[in-house]
């Protein structure tokens, strides 16, 4: 009897259990039942309402993707026309009509940052990468592995070249600079206008460089400048037709440095003697060209940003400082382009004689708000009228190129109180040795920070100091290659170096009269040029300077926006950087252009696309999308089908870049 017992207490013990779960699921259901005749719904959580999100961005995407590749190919152009008339024909097809063909070779340079750049030897977390994009392309290695990514990208800090085990090479041809990424040209729709009057490869060169190096060491590592020079010779020889040269942005001052390099005698130079550039060159058509450098580049060296990410920071405090999964963002971004020793070729060139100093600028008075529409503005092959703003309005001293805080961009320069900080002592920072990515900034400690903060104001000419004081080692690679001033008498012969061959004020044209070169770039957009900072005094392991986004001016015509003051030009060179040298330094006869190479303004007012079908647009003016201008594509194209200055029309000038060169006083 007892195991009979023992027996059923167990079955007992499980029937027990089941019951109240039967219970309960019976309850359940009841009262789901009752909800439902009640109408009530289940409350919805914050996953719910995230998955909901997620998938229907993605079915729209998808839905959009499909109809995208559904539509024939002329549907955009055709709903374009229903929206904004009929649309002109792209230059090609125009000069095509004309009878135009093919006759100079010509040869493209693309600017920093729009040539690819593909893995030939890496570290072991850059495992099946070989020969695949780092830069350009899809950047999907930036996703997957980016610390791995930043370490291929970054170059050594002494020597400005490879680190070990490391080589990251440019890609070669056409499609090094035809599209940056997928569906985002730069080249390519020039290239496809040529190809339309008989332009193809053999007539084509695309002279693809590391754009980090400095100049003359994509020549020592990879010989890149004895590569264009003979293909350059193979091209002329090949047609019995001088080169058409199309530099873009720092292909600028690089193709600059290449007319001098291929001049000089070996090792050093080229060993092209005197007449080179005479006898292979017909036209220099420079786009969107730096030649007095930028005063963007001084952002981003200084503080790792610009307008954009200083007010992206705004929107989203402290995201960008954030330590987000171990990879602080602009510490790693700051750590990687201070070892891409071009970027010190933009560095604003000429000190206060160009940009001016505390109590002038030779953009004093003006103002975005006043500037003309395109239909409004003059063109003429001379002096255009004046845009400016009466001088008895409020004006803005662009020449203070950086500013701590509002009042002193602002204050009279008799009310400025400014400590030397050339001489003050650098601490010690406590954060120095906890820090997971090192920048210089973390050898000033707060005491060199703060020397900096009070001098208040920096001028052109005191920014390559400050450079110096803040990221002295740095500034040691670019001071070797690179010069900032203007040369007193060419004819020394230090000037022979070539640190000054890519500085404008500090080297002469080529002896070539029969060339031409042309300054062809973008106006009427806001376009950096001056910045108001602040110290951050606990950065503790993060920059301890940012634009101070705060720094706003309410009034009407006013330049100051986010902490940055703007004037004409393509969004990122000033119109100032881009055309003077053509509208005043280089011409006529100037001990800057002994032979007269004749020199033309082309500038080309920004007009935004119609629609969002239209893309980037046919008439836009911004530093890249000109790229697509069918007026400037329209312009290279007469040249390099032997047209002339005169085919052109001569100068195209909508802003005052004639009245603002007078007011340099510039020994010519």
């Amino acid at each position: 009897m007892s195991l009979l017992r023992r027996r059923k207490a167990p079955e007992n013990e499980i029937q027990s259990d089941v019951e109240p779960k039967l219970d309960a699921e019976e309850d359940d259901k009841k009262s789901k039942k009752k909800n439902v005749k009640s109408g009530k719904k289940k409350k919805w959580s914050c996953i719910d309402n995230c998955c909901w999100f997620v998938g229907c961005i993605c079915c729209v995407w998808w839905i959009l993707l499909f109809l995208y590749n559904a539509m024939p190919a002329s549907f955009p152009q055709y709903v374009t026309e229903a929206i904004t008339g009929p649309l002109p024909d792209p230059p090609g097809i125009k000069l095509q009509k004309e009878g135009l063909k093919a006759k100079h070779p010509v040869v493209f340079i693309p600017g920093i940052v729009t040539c690819g750049l593909e893995l030939w030897e890496g570290h072991q977390c850059a495992e099946g990468l070989f020969r695949k994009r780092l830069w350009g392309g899809t950047f999907g290695e930036v996703y997957k592995r980016p610390l791995c990514w930043v370490n291929h990208m970054t170059l050594d800090n002494e020597t400005g070249m490879d680190p070990p085990g490391i080589r990251v090479r440019p890609v070669s041809g056409l499609v090094a600079a035809d599209y940056f990424a997928p569906g985002y040209f730069v080249w390519a729709v020039l290239i496809a206008n040529l190809a339309r009057i008989g332009y193809e490869e053999k007539t084509m060169y695309m002279a693809a460089y590391d754009w980090r190096l400095a100049f003359q060491n994509t020549e020592v590592r990879d010989q890149t400048l004895s590569r264009i020079k003979s293909n350059i010779e193979l091209m002329v020889a090949t047609s019995g037709k001088k080169a058409v040269i199309v530099p873009h942005s720092m292909g600028v001052v690089y193709f600059l440095h290449f007319m001098k390099w291929v001049e000089a005698p070996a090792p050093v130079g080229g060993g092209g003697g005197p007449d080179w550039c005479a006898k292979h060159i017909k036209a220099v058509m420079n786009i969107g060209g730096p030649l007095l450098g930028v005063p963007k580049s001084i952002a981003g060296l200084f503080s790792a940003e610009a307008r954009d990410i200083a007010v992206a920071r705004a929107l989203a405090p402290g995201v960008l400082d954030t330590d987000i999964f171990h990879f602080q963002t602009l510490e790693h971004i700051m750590k990687m382009s201070r070892t891409w020793d071009a970027t010190m070729s933009m560095i604003p060139r000429g000190g206060d004689t160009i940009w001016g100093g505390l109590d002038w600028s030779p953009e004093e008075g003006y103002s975005p708000c006043k500037s003309k529409s395109r239909d409004d503005a003059s063109q003429s092959s001379g002096h255009p009228e004046n845009h400016t703003t009466d001088s008895k309005e409020k004006y803005y001293s662009y020449g203070r190129m950086m500013s701590f805080g509002k009042d002193a961009a602002e204050a009279h320069p008799s009310d400025l109180k400014r400590i030397d900080f050339r001489d003050a002592v650098k601490g010690s920072n406590v954060a120095n040795n906890t820090c997971d990515v090192w920048n210089e900034y973390q050898d000033m400690g707060v005491s060199g920070t703060k020397a900096v903060e009070e001098y208040k104001v920096y001028t052109a000419g005191e920014i390559v100091d400050l450079l110096n004081f803040v990221a002295p080692k740095m500034m040691a690679r670019g001071n070797a290659h690179f010069s900032y001033g203007i040369a007193d008498d060419l004819d020394d012969p230090k000037y022979s170096h070539y640190k000054y061959w890519s500085n404008p004020l500090e080297t002469k044209l080529p002896d070539a009269p029969d060339m031409e070169i042309y300054s062809m770039y973008g106006v009427g957009i806001e376009t950096e040029r001056a910045y108001v900072y602040k110290r951050i005094p606990t950065a503790g392991c993060n920059i301890p300077f940012q634009i101070d986004t705060s720094a706003d001016d309410n009034d009407e015509g006013s330049c100051l926006k986010a902490g940055v003051y703007t004037v004409d030009g393509d969004e990122t060179v000033p119109a100032l950087s881009a055309g003077f040298m053509c509208a005043k330094g280089w011409r006529g006869r100037t001990r800057f252009n002994p032979s007269g190479i004749k020199t033309y303004i082309r500038e080309y007012f920004h007009a935004p696309p119609a629609n969002l079908l239209e893309g980037r647009g046919t008439q836009s003016g911004a530093h890249v999308d000109i790229m697509g201008n069918f007026a400037l594509i329209e312009d290279i194209m007469r040249v390099a089908a032997g047209g002339t200055s005169e085919n052109l029309g001569g100068d195209q000038v909508y802003s005052d870049i004639f009245k603002w060169s007078e007011k340099i006083n510039l020994r010519l």
